[in-house]
C-alpha cells in the first residue's frame, strides 16, 4: 500500500492553520485574502508534485496527475466558517495531497494517480456547494451573477474580481469520469461526538444527509405593547413561538432515528420590547438521509403553518434549499473498511453523515466515499474544534491505504 509521511501531513495542516489564524482556529471566509493565500499554497504544493495545476474562475483548485491509467478524484475545501475550526475542510485536502504524493512514488501503483481538488465555498458564504457543483457542471453564469455573501452582501462577481479570478475558465471534472476516474474520495472530521463517545477511530460513511431549509414568515399587526388588549392582539412573535413548539412536539413521531431539526434564527419586526411584532421571520431546517422522512416532515411543517394561519396571523412557507441525501458507494465503503481493519481493528464503524459535504454533489456523477476521524468533544464550526495528532495520522494511513485499494480494484 502507498506510504504517507506523518510529519508532512501534520506540517501541512499546521501551516494552513497559520493562514487566517484566529485563537486556536481560523477565520478564512470564501475568497477572502486568507482563503486565496491557502489556494495559492495548495497550487504550489501540487506544482511541486508535478501535477498540472490551475485555479479556476469560481476559485476551485484542480491538480491533475496526468496518469494514463486509473485515477481517483480526491479533496475537500480550504475556506472556513467565520471564526471557526482549523480542520473542517483542510483535513480532506491535505489527505488527498498526501495520497497523491504517496501514489506517485509507489511502484505497485505505477500508471495510476490521484487528482486533487479544493472546492470553493463548501461552507456556503455565497451559495450552496458552489465549487463542487461548478466542477460537476451544475452552476450557470446567472447563479454567479446573483450570488452574494450572506454576511456582508458583497457580490460573488466582485469577490472573484478582488481574488484575481475574473475571466478564468471554470473547469469541470464530471465528464472526465468516462476517461479514467474510479470515483471521488473525501475525508473529514466527524463534526459530532459519536466516534469519540464510543472509543472509535474511523467512521466509514454510508450516506450524507439531505437538508430541507425553510423561511417561514408570520405576519400580524404591529401595535403598542402596553395598550393593546390580549384578546385582540395579532402577535407575529407569538405565532412563531407556537410553530417552534408544535414542530418539536410532532416531529418525533414522524422522524427517523437520526433526524435533526433546528430553528436557526427568528427576527422580529420592529424588535422592540414595547411593540407587538408585526412580523416574524424564522429560518428552519431539518436533516435526514431518507427522502421519505423529508417528505413527511415538510408536509407536517406546512400543516402546522396552515393551522396557525387560520388564527390571527398569516403564515407563508418558502423552501430556500433542498439537498438530496446521497448514498456512498458500497465498493468504496468496503475499501475503507478493509484499510481500517488493518490499521484500526475493532475501532471503526459504518455511520451516516449528519452534515453536508462536497461528496454528496460528486455522488450524483461518480461513485463516491467519505472517511471520518474523531472530533474532540464533538465540536465543530467553532475555533475550539480539534482532533488529536494521533487520530489525524491514523486517519491519513487508513485514507491512503483505501486509496490504494480503490485504484487497484
Amino acid at each position: 500500500m502507498p506510504t504517507i509521511d506523518p510529519n508532512r501531513v501534520l506540517r501541512d495542516l499546521k501551516h494552513l492553520r497559520s493562514i487566517g489564524a484566529y485563537k486556536t482556529g481560523v477565520h478564512r471566509p470564501s475568497l477572502s485574502p486568507e482563503h486565496v493565500q491557502s489556494l495559492q499554497w495548495l497550487k504550489s504544493e501540487l506544482d511541486t508534485l508535478g501535477h498540472r495545476t490551475v485555479i479556476d474562475g469560481i476559485g476551485n483548485v484542480f491538480g491533475f496527475s496526468g496518469a494514463a491509467g486509473k485515477k481517483l478524484l480526491a479533496g475537500s475545501h480550504l475556506e472556513s466558517q467565520n471564526r471557526a475550526g482549523w480542520l473542517d475542510g483542510p483535513l480532506g485536502v491535505v489527505y488527498a495531497l498526501e495520497a497523491a504524493r504517496a501514489v506517485k512514488t509507489d511502484p505497485a501503483l505505477a500508471g495510476t494517480g490521484v487528482d486533487v481538488g479544493a472546492w470553493c465555498d463548501e461552507e456556503g458564504h455565497f451559495g450552496s456547494f458552489l465549487g463542487s457543483r461548478s466542477a460537476c457542471g451544475e452552476v450557470g453564469e446567472d447563479e454567479i451573477d446573483t450570488a452574494r455573501d450572506r454576511t456582508n452582501g458583497v457580490a460573488l462577481r466582485e469577490a472573484l474580481k478582488a481574488a484575481g479570478f475574473t475571466g478564468l475558465k471554470r473547469e469541470t471534472v464530471a465528464a472526465a469520469n468516462a476517461s479514467g476516474y474510479v470515483g471521488y474520495f473525501e475525508a473529514h472530521i466527524e463534526q459530532g461526538d459519536w466516534l469519540e463517545a464510543n472509543n472509535l477511530k474511523i467512521g466509514v460513511v454510508t450516506s450524507i444527509v439531505g437538508i430541507t431549509q425553510m423561511r417561514i414568515t408570520f405576519s400580524g399587526v404591529q401595535n403598542h405593547a402596553g395598550t393593546t388588549r390580549m384578546a385582540i392582539r395579532k402577535d407575529a412573535g407569538l405565532a412563531a413561538a407556537q410553530f417552534a413548539v408544535a414542530v418539536n412536539e410532532s416531529f418525533p413521531s414522524l422522524c427517523g432515528p437520526r433526524t435533526v431539526w433546528t430553528v436557526g434564527d427568528i427576527a422580529f419586526d420592529p424588535g422592540s420590547p414595547s411593540i407587538i411584532p408585526g412580523e416574524a421571520v424564522m429560518l428552519f431546517q431539518f436533516r435526514d438521509t431518507d427522502p421519505a422522512v423529508h417528505v413527511r416532515l415538510e408536509a407536517e411543517a406546512r400543516r402546522i403553518a396552515a393551522e396557525i394561519d387560520k388564527g390571527r396571523c398569516r403564515v407563508r412557507v418558502e423552501v430556500l434549499r433542498r439537498t438530496k441525501p446521497a448514498a456512498m458507494a458500497d465498493s468504496f465503503q468496503s475499501a475503507i473498511k478493509a484499510a481500517a481493519d488493518m490499521r484500526a481493528p475493532g475501532k471503526h464503524t459504518h455511520m451516516p453523515s449528519g452534515a453536508g459535504h462536497d461528496a454528496q454533489v460528486f455522488a450524483n456523477h461518480m461513485p463516491s466515499a467519505m472517511l471520518f476521524v474523531p472530533s474532540i468533544g464533538g465540536i465543530s464550526h467553532h475555533w475550539t474544534e480539534n482532533t488529536s495528532d494521533e487520530d489525524i495520522v491514523l486517519g491519513a494511513h487508513v485514507y491512503c491505504d483505501a486509496v490504494g485499494r480503490m485504484l487497484k480494484a
